[in-house]
C-alpha cells in the first residue's frame, strides 16, 4: 500500500515537473520538429502520420475559432460537392484572418476544383509567402502549373513539394531525368 501510494505521489510529481518543459514547446518548435520528423520519416505509414499531424498543426493555427470554424464548413461544402458554398465561406474567412494560411490553401482547393485556375494560383502563392513549407500548396501548385501547360515551371514546385516531403503522394509524378539536381523520391511504387 505504502509503495502504491508513493508510487502514485512520485508519478504526478513527475508530471508536474515536466509539464512546464512541455508546455515551453512554440508553435516554431512544434513546427520544426514536425518537418523534421517527414524529412527522416522510413516508411510511407511513418510519413503519412506525420503528414496528418502537420496539416492539423496548420488548421489549428487559426487566429480564432470562429475562423477555424469557416475553415471547417468550407471543406464540408466541398466533400458535398458543393463548391460555390465553399468558395463563399472560405472567401469570409480569408477576409476575415487574410495572414491565416490554411485558409488561402482551402480556398485554392476549391478554385481548381472550380477550374479558376488565376485564382487558385494567386491563393497559392499567396499561402507559400505566409508558410513556406506548405507541402499541400505545392502539390496544389504542381498541378495548376500542369493544367495551364506550364509543365517547368510545374516540375520544378513538385521538387520543392518533394524536397520538403519526401513521401508526399505526387513524387512519382515527377519525371524521370537522371541530370536532375533534386531530392530522391522515396518509397516504389509497388510500396504505395
Amino acid at each position: 500500500m505504502l509503495r502504491r501510494a508513493f508510487l502514485l505521489q512520485f508519478t504526478v510529481l513527475i508530471g508536474v515537473a515536466l509539464k512546464p518543459a512541455l508546455a515551453a514547446e512554440t508553435g516554431d518548435d512544434i513546427k520544426a520538429r514536425l518537418f523534421a520528423a517527414l524529412k527522416n520519416a522510413t516508411t510511407e505509414k511513418e510519413a503519412r502520420q506525420i503528414e496528418h499531424e502537420i496539416w492539423q498543426y496548420w488548421l489549428d493555427l487559426a487566429p480564432e475559432p470562429e475562423i477555424r470554424a469557416m475553415v471547417d464548413q468550407g471543406m464540408r461544402h466541398r466533400s458535398s460537392y458543393d463548391f460555390e458554398a465553399a468558395e463563399k465561406v472560405l472567401d469570409e474567412a480569408v477576409e476575415s484572418a487574410p495572414s491565416y494560411a490554411e485558409a488561402r490553401n482551402q480556398r485554392a482547393f476549391v478554385r481548381f476544383l472550380r477550374e479558376d485556375n488565376s485564382g487558385a494560383l494567386a491563393d497559392l502563392e499567396n499561402t507559400l509567402k505566409l508558410e513556406p513549407k506548405h507541402f499541400g500548396a505545392l502539390s496544389g501548385m504542381y498541378h495548376v502549373l500542369m493544367r495551364m501547360g506550364r509543365t517547368r515551371a510545374a516540375v520544378s514546385t513538385l521538387a520543392r513539394a518533394v524536397e520538403i516531403h519526401p513521401w508526399i503522394q505526387e513524387r512519382h509524378l515527377l519525371p524521370p531525368d537522371p541530370d536532375a539536381v533534386r531530392p530522391a523520391v522515396k518509397g516504389k511504387q509497388q510500396d504505395l
